[in-house]
C-alpha cells in the first residue's frame, strides 16, 4: 500500500498550489537522497575495465585521490571523483552526463572543466585512434582552458595505475554530501529554499 500523498491532477496544467506544495515536500526528501544515488551509480563502475589497466570505479577514486592529496577544495575533488560517472549511460558523451549531474552544485569553472574534459583528455590518445589530439585547441583562449588541461594532466591522465594510492568511496562520502546539500545554480534554487523553510 502506497502511503505517500499524491497530487490530484491528471494534466499538469490542472495542478493547484496545494498539489505543488505537496510535491515540493516530497521532492525535498528525494533530493536529500541524491548523494546516495550518486554513490550507488559510481559503484556500477566497479569491475568495469573496458580494457583499461584498472576498472572505472578505481580510476574515478584514483582521480579524486590525486586531487585531494594535491590540496584541491572539496568541490574540485568531488568533480574529479565524478568526472566519468556518465560512462555507463553516455558511452559516446560521458562528460555531458557528469556535467549535468554536477552543474547545479558547482562553480561555472568546475562545470566547464567536467563538461569538456573528454576532449582535453583526448590530447593523450586521440592520435592513436585516427583523431586529432589537438582538438582541445578549439577552446584556446577560453578562461577555463588551462584549468581543464591541468585537470587532465595532473589527475585524470595518470589515474590508471594499479599500484597508486586509491582511497575508498567512504573517504569521499562526507564531502560529496556537503557539495550536493544545496544547489547553487538551479532554476529551482529559490523554490527549494522556500520549501526548506516551510518544512
Amino acid at each position: 500500500m502506497d502511503m505517500h500523498a499524491k497530487a490530484s491532477f491528471t494534466r499538469m496544467q490542472n495542478g493547484t498550489a496545494q498539489d505543488w506544495q505537496m510535491i515540493g515536500q516530497e521532492f525535498l526528501g528525494f533530493a536529500k537522497a541524491l548523494p546516495d544515488r550518486i554513490m550507488a551509480h559510481l559503484r556500477l563502475l566497479d569491475g568495469d575495465y573496458g580494457g583499461f589497466p584498472i576498472d572505472r570505479l578505481a580510476h574515478s577514486l584514483q582521480t579524486g585521490t590525486r586531487a585531494l592529496r594535491d590540496g584541491r577544495d572539496e568541490e574540485y575533488v568531488v568533480c574529479a571523483l565524478l568526472h566519468d560517472i556518465g560512462d555507463t549511460l553516455g558511452s559516446f558523451n560521458h562528460p555531458d552526463i557528469a556535467a549535468a549531474i554536477v552543474k547545479p552544485f558547482v562553480s561555472e569553472a568546475n562545470h566547464w572543466m567536467i563538461q569538456n574534459h573528454g576532449i582535453f583528455q583526448g590530447y593523450y590518445f586521440f592520435h592513436h585512434i585516427g583523431m586529432d589530439r589537438n582538438m582541445r585547441d578549439r577552446f584556446a583562449g577560453h578562461a577555463h582552458f588551462e584549468r581543464t588541461a591541468e585537470f587532465c594532466e595532473l589527475y585524470d591522465a595518470p589515474a590508471f595505475d594499479p599500484k597508486a594510492e586509491t582511497l575508498p568511496l567512504s573517504e569521499f562520502e562526507p564531502m560529496l554530501r556537503r557539495v550536493f546539500a544545496r544547489p547553487v545554480n538551479s532554476v529551482y534554487k529559490q523554490a527549494i529554499a522556500k520549501q526548506a523553510v516551510a518544512a
